[in-house]
């Protein structure tokens, strides 16, 4: 016991955490920090409601799943700080809707809306997939290190390179004025979203860390307010939302569709190793190892909390769940590494669920404001990617892959009828961008070999250099 409080003293010094892991900070403290990780991740979490809801003409529900979306990241943040038997990191790992998963979702609401579908036919469909898929990572968090091979920094960089190219279209159209817009692409659109993207950069270059945070939120904020004086902001769909939202799972019904699974399910497989980087990522700022037999049941425990988390998001009618990696930054700039704040982040989300007035309050948000904040946040996915891709040396064999898996991913992105041909289930597949050049680096890494001597060659420079 002794020892055990040395180490978290030394800990303490080595990493300025002022709470470790397993104290308890009094109420006010909790508060306060707990308030400051909501400002971190609020924007996130319902952003992709608010997008998804609006490409596939959804705006009745969008109150109603924003609502589902911060209830159940309150539940998913309670279930990976509670760690509750092998279920759980227990660290302050926020959980929130996943931007990963927003082009192949619209791909399958756009197939089945093609199709002549209700939307309760298109959200049945999407929430069927995303039940199903999570197992998928379910099953991926007890394999972590034998998959190494073929999820790898080179594979996972492409990827999420990939997700992010492909959303900066959806932000765009966005800041145009919207899908359909009678407006779309006038100049009101185009400024408001411009003033909303230039204080966000702004705001991302200041000195000071928490205006950095806050940045997205602040630009949203104000680019709203101009937009009510601008006249462009109704609220006339506010006053039909009910004060109280009751979580009714399978509230639309539940629906499976091989044809749209397959991008989706990929997706889940891809997430588990971004899932582990954030954790390896909180576990440091935490002061706790990150290697050894602990690291990795702690990496397990949040993986499968996370695949777990997803089904209990499909449930309750909102999009997959994941760690975010946003708030590892709060733990770092606060030195709160206290799991129990975890709690007052879940109960703050939880309660911010049950009440659809804020989904109606957040729909008022013009196209254009959203547009010039997702812009933004969807280049910065792209630019996380390439950050990956930079990580480690690159080789004639990673230029390669790297090379065919964006050009084929884009590729489908910029000329969706080069697929026209091929029949419906491997359409649907490979039609998205993400799904192909995910694909694409995957079997090129396993039948490439590597040559291990020009790697060690190149690490070497990069020493030297």
């Amino acid at each position: 016991m002794h020892s055990d409080s040395m180490q978290r003293n030394k800990m303490r010094r080595n990493t300025e955490i002022m709470f470790a892991l397993d104290d308890i900070p009094t109420f006010k403290q909790s508060t306060t920090a707990a308030l400051q990780h909501i400002l971190a991740c609020f924007v996130g979490i319902i952003t992709p409601s608010l997008i998804i809801g609006s490409a596939l003409g959804l705006s009745s529900e969008v109150p109603y799943l924003i609502s589902m979306s911060l209830f159940v990241s309150g539940v998913g943040t309670f279930i990976q700080a509670k760690k509750i038997g092998p279920v759980g990191s227990g660290l302050i790992a926020v959980q929130g809707t996943s931007f990963a998963f927003i082009s192949a979702i619209l791909i399958a609401g756009f197939s089945v809306k093609n199709q002549g579908g209700s939307k309760e036919e298109i959200l049945a469909t999407l929430f069927g997939v995303c039940f199903v898929g999570a197992f998928i990572e379910i099953i991926v968090s007890q394999f972590v290190e034998k998959i190494k091979r073929v999820i790898t920094p080179l594979t996972t960089g492409i990827v999420i390179t990939t997700i992010g190219v492909s959303l900066i279209k959806v932000g765009m159209t966005d800041l145009g004025g919207g899908f359909g817009s009678d407006t779309f692409g006038e100049t009101q659109n185009i400024l408001l979203g411009l003033f909303v993207l230039i204080v966000i950069v702004g705001m991302n270059v200041s000195k000071n860390p928490w205006v950095r945070l806050s940045g997205i939120m602040i630009g949203m904020v104000l680019g709203t307010i101009m937009a009510y004086f601008l006249g462009t902001v109704s609220l006339a769909g506010m006053g039909s939302q009910p004060l109280f939202s009751m979580p009714i799972p399978f509230k639309y019904g539940f629906n499976f569709d091989w044809n749209v699974f397959i991008p989706i399910a990929l997706i889940y497989f891809l997430t588990a190793l971004e899932t582990s980087g954030d954790l390896t990522a909180n576990s440091l700022f935490c002061g706790l190892p990150i290697k050894g037999d602990k690291y990795i049941k702690r990496i397990k425990g949040g993986i499968l909390a996370d695949g777990i988390n997803s089904v209990i998001a499909a449930t309750f009618n909102t999009f997959p769940n994941t760690t975010f990696g946003q708030n590892n930054a709060v733990i770092q700039l606060t030195g709160v590494a206290s799991r129990y704040v975890g709690f007052f982040v879940a109960a703050m989300l939880v309660i911010l669920g049950l009440f659809p007035i804020i989904g109606g309050v957040l729909q008022a948000i013009p196209k254009s404001v959203l547009g010039g904040a997702t812009l933004v946040m969807f280049a910065t996915i792209a630019v996380g990617g390439i950050k990956i891709l930079a990580s480690e040396p690159i080789d004639r064999r990673k230029s390669l892959i790297i090379a065919t898996s964006l050009g084929a991913g884009l590729g489908v992105l910029m000329v969706p009828d080069v697929l026209g041909g091929l029949p419906d289930m491997i359409k649907n597949t490979l039609s998205s961008s993400v799904t192909m050049a995910g694909f694409t680096a995957i079997i090129m890494s396993l039948v490439l070999p590597e040559k291990t001597e020009e790697v060690a060659m190149l690490k070497a420079e990069k020493i030297h250099s």
